[in-house]
């Protein structure tokens, strides 16, 4: 079946600003978007380790990789593998050798609304995959699919070029454009937060958390 290709790249922002989110909490990226983005039911399976890179988005038909491995061949440094699996859990999307080409090809990781397979490998690399679940049960490889379409991952709508943040909390996702006023405010948050900590320390903290 037919994989539908609408670009076979996607815009990248000013380096700093990718950089810049490098250091900043997806819950206080969350907090400043007015608490509404982000995808529900995926957890982190790798070692450990910072997601931040921009939407190479995959739609694919539940338990069908084809268009994955197609998306496999366009994908480079930067973008993150965006995979909107219907939230299919009875068959793995992406497994071991799909890490290792995602990795040769210097994507930044895998945020997959669907289940991955040999959990053991990603669990001992810092290469960022966020899934819904695990199983053994491998793919179809049939399509059809879309690369590069608006997607939904676990409740959340991805473009192709947004910018993508995950860490142990889970992914937050965003548009480019604002994305320098939104890191300006995270990091005045970030600072806000911690002079709280260290008011707690230094035993004059009067409650200023709960009004923020």
């Amino acid at each position: 079946m037919t994989i539908t290709i609408a670009a076979n790249s996607v815009p990248k922002p000013p380096a700093d600003i990718i950089e810049g989110f490098r250091g900043a909490p997806t819950s206080v990226i969350s907090d400043n978007l007015a608490r509404l983005p982000g995808a529900v039911g995926l957890k982190p399976y790798h070692r450990g380790g910072k997601l931040v890179g921009t939407a190479f988005t995959v739609r694919t038909r539940p338990g069908d990789n084809l268009a994955i491995h197609r998306a496999l061949e366009l994908v480079g440094p930067g973008d993150v593998i965006v995979v909107d699996g219907g939230g299919d859990e009875t068959r793995a999307l992406v497994g071991e050798i799909m890490k290792n080409i995602a990795q040769w090809r210097k994507a930044e990781g895998y945020v997959i609304d669907g289940a991955i397979r040999d959990v053991a490998a990603f669990a001992a690399d810092d290469f960022p995959c966020y899934a819904r679940a695990v199983i053994h049960r491998g793919p179809y490889k049939n399509g059809p699919g879309e690369i590069n379409v608006p997607v939904t991952i676990g409740g959340s709508v991805i473009s192709p070029g947004d910018i993508v943040v995950g860490d142990e909390d889970g992914v937050v996702s965003f548009p480019a454009a604002g994305a320098a006023a939104l890191l300006d405010a995270v990091r005045a948050q970030v600072a806000r937060e911690e002079e709280t900590m260290k008011a707690i320390r230094e035993g004059r903290y009067q409650g200023s958390y709960g009004k923020s």
